[in-house]
């Protein structure tokens, strides 16, 4: 026996060190595009297409008279380091800058009124028990399971019934209403142990007491870890601004960054870093938060 516990520590002393090694190489995976694309932001327009013009011409398709190069080199450090791209951006076409603030303005009062939403409905789901209130929650666990695909025909009929087309609301409040935050706060709140909130009721606490000084606490981490993850899909979001807004000036950067001067790589590479910039300080910000909210998740039993 006590062989085989020295065999067995053995075996899992020498699979970490591989477990270690897999783990890197896979995060170097997912980092080198973000790299790969910040450093060429700074590359002068000759360089990128000295270095990848046969892959770009056939993007751009105006002749591959323009490019010299006939294989493609993978460079990350630019010869010399130009910031033509990003003043072009930022000052001399406004056209980006609306993109970008058409994106904070569609996505921010999503997040928060959302959350407003969700964690209401969360705590009467986790409160009330009920044949009604478990129907209504399957309902919102269906809709949940559903890619918004499926239900963004109807989204749209309802915005033409209601007269919001190719306005804030029509994305605005299939996004407020979304099963997503609902599902995820309710089965925290539901964690929460009965006996500290059966203790608040005898003290004299009300609903809305117990609701701001003993759920909400409770559930902050799992609510900062759902305000990233709405954050960063509405942020990339495409599908809805391309159905629901005819106007092209109300589109976000996410659906204008596929049109950015195709001819003109050196801006696409710009714009890109650019627009990763607000998930990344997201990220980089909420990053305990989200992992203490999806750790929340199985922490508490109620």
């Amino acid at each position: 026996m006590k062989y085989d516990r020295v065999t067995h520590k053995k075996k899992k002393n020498r699979i970490k060190p591989i477990t270690s090694i897999v783990l890197v190489l896979v995060a170097i995976m997912f980092v080198i595009p973000i790299i790969f694309t910040i450093c060429n932001s700074f590359m002068a327009e000759s360089e990128i297409a000295a270095n990848y013009g046969r892959v770009f011409a056939s993007v751009t398709g105006k002749g591959s008279s323009k490019f010299i190069s006939e294989t493609v080199h993978l460079k990350f450090i630019p010869d010399m380091v130009s910031f033509k791209q990003y003043f072009t951006v930022l000052f001399n076409s406004p056209d980006y800058l609306l993109k970008f603030w058409n994106s904070v303005i569609l996505v921010v009062p999503i997040v928060l009124f959302q959350l407003v939403v969700a964690m209401l409905a969360s705590y009467g789901f986790a409160r009330y028990r009920g044949r009604i209130r478990e129907i209504i929650f399957f309902a919102y666990i269906i809709l949940m399971l559903m890619p918004y695909q499926v239900t963004l025909v109807p989204n749209f009929f309802v915005s033409e019934w209601l007269g919001i087309t190719n306005t804030n609301w029509a994305i605005w409040l299939p996004g407020i209403f979304s099963p997503f935050a609902v599902f995820l706060l309710t089965k925290c709140m539901r964690r929460i142990p009965a006996g500290i909130i059966d203790a608040a009721r005898i003290d004299g606490a009300g609903e809305w007491k117990i609701f701001t000084k003993i759920c909400y606490p409770l559930c902050k981490s799992a609510v900062a870890s759902v305000c990233i993850l709405l954050f960063i899909d509405y942020w990339n979001m495409v599908e809805q601004p391309l159905i629901l807004l005819n106007d092209s000036d109300m589109h976000p950067l996410s659906v204008f960054l596929s049109k950015i001067n195709q001819g003109e790589i050196g801006i696409a590479f710009a714009v890109a870093t650019i627009y990763m910039i607000p998930t990344l300080l997201v990220f980089q910000y909420g990053e305990e938060y989200l992992v203490e909210g999806i750790t929340y998740q199985g922490g508490m039993k109620g």
